[in-house]
């Protein structure tokens, strides 16, 4: 089922006229799929590569259902502080013709006074993390027994960060009688069990694979070894124009990157999990209004930053859990638009890099092994800095070609060490974190297209701790994710 306009759903004319105001005419493959289900009232689970516009796959029936349901109310839980406030960014231009339809985003970084006075105007879209959510749930400043329309966005990743304890507790106050969209870019087994348990006969929706990177990203790496990467960075950047995100392994790591970079005239600023809330929204739009070229980031900046001018992604360290690297370098090329990513890979990075290979294209991985290991790993190019270029080694056709057969994705996990929203023992200190303690054991743009955490533990001794796990294989669960 497909759709050529927005105009083709039968939507309210409010509806549409605020799609054609904020300059959106034409859906994305997943909207064009989703959209028709959702407004028949289906519950939808839906998967689509990063990028391609999820966030209005569920935003547009959410709006209309509110419109259509005066007495309805709707509920939309993400990961992370970031992607609550994209969401929001998408949800409040669609109510412009409904002024009526008051919205709250209850994250965690942000004043609880504030969050209350937007509770006390009783609204009726609710976007926020699940331990904020809770927070207020138990201060009873949040009722959702009249919210029927839920949508989980980036599920894996809540997952991973132990939100299953407080996603229950929340779908446990809201109607029976609900419409479930669950989205994410990648459907490990977890959601689909995940789905049986919140979702009603759902509707799949699934546009490309979500294993592999975008067609239109240009993927290189560099042998390195730790001690030079600092100035192997510096070639890069020196090398390289436009806006560049360089991501790191540790919040520490971010700070001290950043101050370097600054020190050697780059125009440079980090983000991580342990900036308040007003903080990293300044860093955000500072840096989406090109204040400056380089962004430090851990991976709290991996998803639900939608940045157009990105151009460049550079891994200065590997990421912890391979499909992360996916959406670390969807932060480029966003809605149709070229970008580039550089992975540097130091020795101890070797068995990370392997699992990442084996993702998103394991018949090259087979390939790989097949040859001892030596063709190193996806991308345009294979060197070592002030060394020449070696011939591309070619992933099946390098992924970016590759990719006509495949699509992208994304996941997290609490072990890596930026981690989620975590509520603590007072309201000063809730207002930097959403993510509970004690469910980390549990597992359970506009191209007329509408398109689409985490604090982080332990500081240098995490990522000492992360550094010797560096050297060990990935855990069997890690490779049947």
């Amino acid at each position: 089922m497909t759709a050529s306009t927005f105009m083709t759903f039968g939507l309210p004319d409010t509806l549409t006229s605020a799609l054609t105001k904020m300059g959106f005419t034409e859906p994305t493959p997943i909207q064009a799929q989703s959209i028709p289900f959702a407004l028949d009232g289906r519950d939808v689970l839906g998967s689509a590569a990063t990028g391609t516009g999820k966030t209005g796959a569920f935003s547009v029936p959410l709006v209309n259902h509110l419109i259509n349901s005066p007495r309805s109310m709707a509920l939309v839980m993400t990961p992370t502080r970031e992607l609550a406030v994209q969401v929001m960014s998408v949800i409040e231009p669609l109510l412009m013709f409904h002024p009526d339809i008051q919205t709250a985003c209850l994250i965690g970084g942000e004043a609880i006074g504030r969050q209350l006075n937007q509770l006390q105007r009783k609204p009726r879209v609710i976007v926020g993390t699940p331990g904020r959510i809770n927070d207020h749930l138990a201060r009873r400043s949040l009722r959702l027994n009249a919210a029927d329309f839920l949508v989980l966005d980036e599920t894996d990743r809540m997952l991973d960060m132990g939100f299953g304890i407080q996603i229950e507790k929340i779908i446990d106050q809201m109607s029976d009688k609900r419409q479930t969209l669950m989205f994410s870019a990648t459907m490990p087994a977890q959601i689909v069990k995940l789905s049986a348990r919140y979702l009603e006969n759902p509707e799949r929706v699934t546009v490309g694979a979500t294993s592999t990177p975008a067609k239109n990203i240009k993927q290189s790496q560099i042998q390195v070894a730790d001690a030079d990467k600092h100035g192997a960075l510096i070639e890069q950047l020196d090398s390289r124009q436009g806006s560049i995100i360089v991501f790191v392994k540790t919040k520490f790591g971010a700070d001290r990157l950043a101050t370097k970079l600054h020190k050697a005239g780059h125009e440079a600023d980090a983000i991580h999990g342990d900036l308040q809330q007003r903080r990293r929204d300044r860093v955000i739009q500072a840096f989406r209004d090109k204040q400056f070229r380089v962004l430090v980031a851990t991976d709290v900046a991996a998803r639900g930053l939608d940045i157009p001018h990105i151009e460049h992604v550079i891994n200065y360290d590997l990421p912890q859990v391979p499909e992360d690297y996916i959406h670390r370098i969807g932060r480029t090329a966003r809605a149709g638009a070229e970008g580039e990513a550089v992975n540097f890979i130091t020795p101890a990075d070797r068995a990370k890099w392997r699992a990442i290979v084996q993702l998103i294209d394991p018949e090259a991985a087979r390939a790989d092994r097949d040859q001892g290991g030596r063709s190193g790993a996806p991308g345009n190019n294979n060197r070592r800095p002030g060394g020449p270029k070696r011939p591309p080694r070619r992933f099946m056709g390098n992924p970016g070609d590759a990719n006509a057969r495949r699509g992208s994705g994304d996941r997290d996990r609490s072990s890596s060490n930026d981690r989620g929203d975590r509520p603590r023992s007072n309201d000063r200190a809730r207002q930097n974190d959403d993510r509970p303690r004690s469910d980390s054991r549990t597992g359970t743009r506009s191209n007329s297209r509408l398109g689409e955490r985490s604090s982080e533990r332990g500081g240098e001794r995490a990522g000492a701790r992360l550094d010797a796990a560096a050297r060990k294989p990935f855990r069997a669960k890690y490779r049947a994710a």
